[in-house]
């Protein structure tokens, strides 16, 4: 970067005599003043960066709950596994033209972070997936909302903080009411779920800033759609990789797959993981509300007792997060 200087101090006999030690500082300090004055603000402290982050998230949520549903009509047919698969693979081919990373000039210090995040991305849906298959949507969700909350809780300032994120906790809570279940299997599935989705808060966010713009969840899903890969073809060879089931399974990896990543990655650049986290409950509540909306579900007393208690939690914490 070239700075301009006036040129009365280039030819001052005073500057010519100083020591050259003050020389280099001022310098030093000058370019330093220019470079902040001319270098954009960016991240979390930019003006309106907690709007933008709170619209990524709302459009992350709306698109995972509706691909889910949508993908959810495939289980039948290619079983949670294979909906997954097909995800992973679908969010490369629309992610990688979209981010076009230059894979051969990745150093490791960018590689690890996304190899890290394509483990997640595999592993926390398969684990989501399969847990909704053995013990229910309800509980599920409460179990995967434990590994977010966690987040929440560790990385707040204060008690306040930590009361708002047990608030959103109870909000979901009370929204869902899961109910007990003896098997033991699905509710260790929805922990890992749970632990996944908090790995993803953190690798996403490392990742991204390592890499700019959409690179980071793009070589991600290109890692886990490889990982997919042996799934995709036991099931061609099953014979169930086909027609409508497999339509739904790829337009779930655009809606809940693709679009959420890039969303997620974008609502990480603008606010704090710690806001981040808390503001996920928004993802059950969504999903109560699409049931209203698209489905014609009534819900309950309890139910919408939950979205209030919810709401209030993230009202007050984007008031609280500057």
């Amino acid at each position: 970067m070239h700075f301009a200087y006036p040129s009365s101090l280039s030819h001052s006999d005073d500057v010519s005599s100083t020591s050259p030690d003050l020389e280099v500082a001022s310098d030093n300090r000058t370019k330093e003043a220019t470079a902040t004055t001319s270098r954009p603000s960016s991240g979390p402290d930019r003006p309106g960066a907690k709007l933008r982050g709170i619209l990524a998230i709302l459009t992350s949520a709306t698109s995972a709950q509706t691909g889910a549903a949508i993908g959810a009509h495939a289980f039948p047919a290619m079983g949670p596994i294979g909906v997954v698969a097909v995800r992973q693979v679908v969010a490369a081919a629309v992610l990688l033209p979209a981010a076009r990373p230059k894979l051969h000039r990745l150093g490791w210090q960018q590689w690890w972070p996304c190899l890290v995040l394509g483990g997640v991305f595999l592993t926390m849906n398969l684990a989501v997936y399969s847990a909704i298959d053995r013990i229910g949507l309800g509980l599920a969700v409460t179990l995967e909302f434990l590994g977010p909350l966690t987040i929440a809780l560790l990385s707040s300032r204060g008690v306040r903080e930590i009361g708002l994120a047990a608030l959103a906790g109870i909000g979901v809570y009370v929204l869902i009411l899961p109910g007990p279940a003896s098997d033991l299997i699905g509710i260790g599935l929805g922990l890992l779920g749970g632990a996944g989705w908090a790995a993803y808060i953190l690798t996403n966010s490392l990742a991204g800033r390592r890499l700019s713009g959409l690179q980071a969840p793009a070589v991600g899903s290109l890692i886990s759609a490889t990982m997919a890969i042996p799934i995709l073809v036991w099931l061609a060879v099953d014979g169930r990789l086909w027609g409508q089931p497999l339509l739904l399974a790829a337009t779930a990896g655009v809606l809940s797959s693709a679009i959420p990543y890039a969303a997620d990655l974008t609502a990480l650049r603008y606010v704090p993981k710690r806001f981040f986290a808390v503001f996920t409950s928004v993802h059950p509540v969504i999903a109560a509300l699409a049931g209203v909306v698209v489905l014609g579900q009534l819900l309950s007393v309890h139910e919408w007792l939950g979205i209030a208690i919810v709401v209030i939690a993230n009202v007050l914490a984007t008031l609280r997060t500057r």
